[in-house]
């Protein structure tokens, strides 16, 4: 097993696509953070503990710890892309069979790609959360209200971004497994997760009974570990609790590798 990490693990920081999607991240929520945060601030007026006659009005500790939690929200789409191209990648450049020649366990390969897709998924959710962070209370300071970066609350609210961003990964690597064309792939997640769960949540939001329902799709879920985003902020969804999320978000990468096991990499591989 120690072997097949090792590999896997190379495999992942040895090619260039991490490395851009992480660039791509960075600048994307960095991008995310400034404008959200002038936004809420200045244009909407948010900064306040009344309720205006515009809509709902954010305090500062809101605005900070809405800010501060959009990686897990709107950039969690870079690690699962990582995780499903350590699956999808061995299959469009015809390297799996060489991989399953050297480590023929199968299971043992799958695992090694989860394993270690979580380590390379903590170094994306380190920088995510950092770019959204950093940008973010440079703008709030800049604009003269507080940071909250000191509040213990708040720091704990940061490291769960990192965990939320880490499962992400994984989740891809199960997903990449179950659905093995990187072009669909692509199109698959970029879809789901820019416009069909977005607008699946605010349909079921209308509902009653459709907020429970939404809180456990995976989007809500990875924001129900941070325990709080802009969409639970703005009222437009209701979460889990952090360890159900946790549970949830990684149950459907595990969904999704046993069902890629017993499908895609049980069948012959030439």
């Amino acid at each position: 097993m120690r072997a097949a990490l090792i590999t896997e693990y190379r495999k992942l920081v040895t090619t260039r696509m991490w490395w851009v999607l992480l660039g791509a991240m960075a600048l994307y929520m960095a991008f995310l953070a400034v404008v959200l945060t002038w936004s809420l601030v200045e244009a909407g007026g948010a900064v306040t503990s009344d309720v205006g006659s515009g809509g709902m009005v954010l305090s500062p500790r809101a605005v900070a710890e809405t800010v501060y939690s959009l990686a897990p929200t709107f950039g969690y789409v870079f690690p699962v892309l990582v995780g499903a191209f350590a699956v999808t990648g061995e299959f469009r450049h015809k390297t799996l069979t060489p991989t399953l020649l050297a480590e023929p366990r199968r299971s043992v390969v799958l695992g090694a790609k989860l394993v270690s897709t979580l380590v390379v998924g903590l170094l994306f959710g380190v920088v995510g959360t950092l770019a959204t962070a950093g940008p973010g209370a440079a703008v709030l300071a800049a604009l003269g209200e507080p940071t909250y970066l000191t509040d213990p609350a708040v720091l704990r609210s940061l490291a769960l971004c990192v965990v939320a961003l880490a499962v992400w990964a994984v989740v891809g690597v199960g997903f990449g497994a179950l659905l093995p064309n990187q072009v669909a792939v692509i199109v698959v997640l970029l879809a789901f997760t820019q416009l069909v769960e977005p607008v699946l949540r605010t349909v079921l939001g209308l509902v009653s009974w459709g907020q429970g329902v939404a809180a456990y799709l995976p989007g809500a879920a990875g924001e129900a570990i941070v325990g709080g985003s802009f969409f639970s902020t703005s009222g437009l969804a209701t979460l889990l609790s952090p360890w159900q999320g946790f549970l949830v978000l990684l149950g459907y990468a595990l969904v999704f590798a046993a069902i890629g096991r017993a499908t895609t990499l049980r069948r012959d591989i030439t």
